[in-house]
């Protein structure tokens, strides 16, 4: 059953197991699904998927595969408009009026039910056999028929092909581009390598909490923990203005989310534009003389100092490899634009670099040379939830 559907899931990168799917024909054969699709879709996000971040691809997976499947929910516009008028409540003391054929198998109602959209031309209310409210038929809204296709009610009108199509769970994904709540959330990982302090356990420990707790059947189990003192500290450098246009709502939540965060002990945001030079700005105007000079921070910040670098790591090749290569008209470089991310290279043992531009588009996008120089220099990863995870473990690597 649905056995392409399966393979479809797996070749999409869903690590459906066969004990999953297994369960999923067990839940469906017991009715779970109620015969009805929408009941199916929710079924198998239930069953099959393990991980709100793999919601958006099931979704994704789940409109390709059932894309024009007509059911219950596709009934004609007329027909939602004739079901949501004026619905009737009404007693029903004769129970024979009950149709007796509400036990029919499934198939059957369904081919009634595809006979009565063919035949029905208006709205019908009450009876045991148009589709309508209030009535005994084995199809409709708002009946006493306990057996057959409850057609409207709430959500009606929203297929299951068109509840995965909306994609209401795209944010979840963990390769999408990151919002601020993301990333105050992995910036927090930063924080479980902050010393303890000494002292009383007075910090709730989640983790250990939800796991004792289980242990203990599900009778709750505090655990305590002593608290963290904040250690880290971090140079976070921003890539301003240019090439950075289309990502600059994507670095001021960065920027929001670092701010905000209680995780460092120490924290220093610069800002340049396309390569660091001779200064390094304090605004992302990348304005002349709002700035400090970068030799004063490579003096200044010790090489404890976890560096964070975020651009697109685009630009002409000259702004790397001449003197001179600094794009800002009236100022001039001695040293080459790589020599000085060179000395951030070596002062620093802890340093990435994320890069908002899709990693499948680094060999051909603008700036591909000079991507793959600084790529060469410093550890690079994709700005979204699975790079920046991936690129914090490289700074907590001892």
């Amino acid at each position: 059953m649905f056995l392409e559907f399966f393979y479809l899931l797996r070749a999409r990168g869903l690590e459906v197991t066969i004990n999953e799917w297994m369960t999923l024909i067990e839940a469906l054969d017991r009715g779970l699904a109620h015969a009805s699709l929408t009941g199916f879709y929710h079924l198998c996000r239930s069953i099959l998927i393990k991980s709100e971040s793999e919601y958006d691809k099931f979704e994704q997976v789940f409109a390709e595969y059932f894309q024009g499947v007509e059911t219950p929910e596709d009934l004609p516009k007329e027909f939602w408009e004739w079901l949501s008028q004026d619905e009737r409540e009404r007693d029903i003391n004769d129970k024979g009026n009950v149709d007796d054929r509400f036990y029919r198998e499934f198939e059957e109602i369904m081919r009634m039910f595809r006979e009565r959209i063919e035949e029905q031309k208006e709205k019908h209310d009450g009876g045991s056999y148009w589709i309508g409210t209030g009535g005994t038929s084995t199809m409709g809204r708002g009946g006493y028929n306990n057996q057959g296709i409850r057609v409207g009610g709430r959500g009606r009108h929203r297929s299951a092909v068109q509840i995965a199509g909306e994609r209401n769970f795209k944010d979840f994904r963990q390769d999408t581009i990151l919002d601020i709540r993301q990333f105050q959330m992995a910036f927090r990982k930063l924080r479980q390598y902050s010393s303890r302090v000494d002292g009383e356990r007075t910090e709730l420990d989640i983790d250990k909490t939800i796991d004792e707790t289980c242990e203990n059947a599900g009778m709750l189990k505090l655990v305590y923990d002593r608290p963290r003192k904040n250690t880290v500290k971090l140079l976070l450098l921003i890539d301003s203005d240019g090439s950075m246009l289309p990502y600059s709502r994507l670095c001021n939540r960065l920027f929001q989310a670092v701010s905000k965060s209680n995780h460092f002990k120490d924290l220093k945001i610069y800002y340049f534009h396309n390569c660091i030079y001779d200064h390094l700005y304090t605004t992302p105007y990348c304005k002349k003389e709002e700035w400090v000079e970068t030799n004063w921070v490579l003096n200044t910040l010790d090489s404890e100092y976890k560096v964070i670098f975020v651009g697109d790591a685009a630009m002409a090749p000259s702004e790397l490899y001449r003197k001179g290569g600094n794009s800002i008209i009236g100022l001039w470089n001695e040293e080459l634009g790589i020599e000085w991310l060179k000395k951030f290279e070596k002062r620093y043992k802890k340093k990435i670099w994320l890069n908002p531009i899709a990693r499948d588009s680094w060999e051909w996008a603008y700036g591909s040379t000079t991507i793959q120089a600084i790529g060469e220099v410093f550890p690079m990863f994709e700005l979204t939830l699975d790079g920046l995870e991936a690129g914090i473990k490289k700074l907590l690597v001892k």
